[in-house]
């Protein structure tokens, strides 16, 4: 067997002991199932997988409790932070994490991201960024930006009217109590690498008690934006990394 060419006979993929065999309902293309499975990797190597406690609101993940065989909570729209940071002070041994939409978390839960990170709760924020609202028609978010089209501004996003594109991330990089923003990207296997990394030092911070922790994952809604795969892709590549570009935006961890 010639181990260069890539086929289906030479591909090794190794599911994650913490993924379960239940179809996911995402959509192809999705950025959610490649996240999923690195949230999955990160708690079996870390050894907590009896210890950690993920907290979904409603969004395209809202089953991810599904996928991921760990200990879960539902949290109404936008109210996850709250409910992580009332079982973080309860079980401080515990990992807990929150796994929420840019709708969810930079719009309806805005007032919840904002104060949960300012307090500096021991908890880690898992941000997928894909621009639009994807589970409930793909209308306009927060981070919808400037001239992007979607079902509430069939025209394009203008500031006059729609206001400007919200850097959640930035913003949360400048509170004080926050100790580890990130932003990363899951479209190619060193993106994947790094946004796994970012996901181990949030969760570690997390056990280490050093403050807030935010991992922005700049994701694709192919479905959304109506692209294919791989349009989706590119286009997120050329547009949204310009606007959100990647990167850590702050890290306290080692201080």
């Amino acid at each position: 067997m010639n181990n260069d060419i890539i086929s289906p006979e030479n591909l090794v993929y190794a599911k994650p002991e913490l993924m379960n065999d239940t179809p996911m309902h995402y959509c192809a293309g999705c950025s959610h199932g490649v996240v999923h499975k690195l949230v999955a990797e990160v708690i079996a190597e870390m050894g907590m997988e009896e210890k950690t406690i993920g907290v979904s609101p409603v969004g395209c993940a809202v089953f991810a409790y599904r996928y991921i065989d760990i200990d879960w909570q539902e949290a109404p729209h936008g109210r996850a932070p709250a409910l992580a940071t009332g079982i973080k002070r309860l079980w401080p041994d515990r990992i807990v994490f929150t796994y929420q939409g840019d709708g969810d978390l930079a719009c309806i839960g805005t007032a919840e991201t904002i104060h949960s990170l300012n307090r500096g709760e021991h908890i880690a924020i898992i941000f997928i960024n894909n621009a639009i609202y994807g589970m409930t028609g793909g209308q306009m978010a927060p981070t919808t930006l400037l001239g992007q089209k979607t079902a509430t501004c069939p025209f394009g996003r203008v500031p006059e009217l729609h206001g400007y594109p919200l850097n959640i991330t930035e913003l949360a990089a400048r509170l004080e109590g926050t100790c580890y923003v990130s932003r990363q990207s899951v479209e190619t296997v060193a993106a994947i690498h790094k946004a796994k990394k970012a996901i181990r030092k949030a969760f570690e911070a997390s056990m280490k008690g050093l403050g807030s922790s935010l991992v922005e994952i700049v994701s694709t809604c192919n479905s959304g934006w109506k692209l294919t795969p791989v349009k989706a892709n590119e286009w997120m590549q050329e547009h949204m990394f310009e606007k959100y570009p990647k990167g850590d935006l702050k890290d306290t961890t080692s201080l």
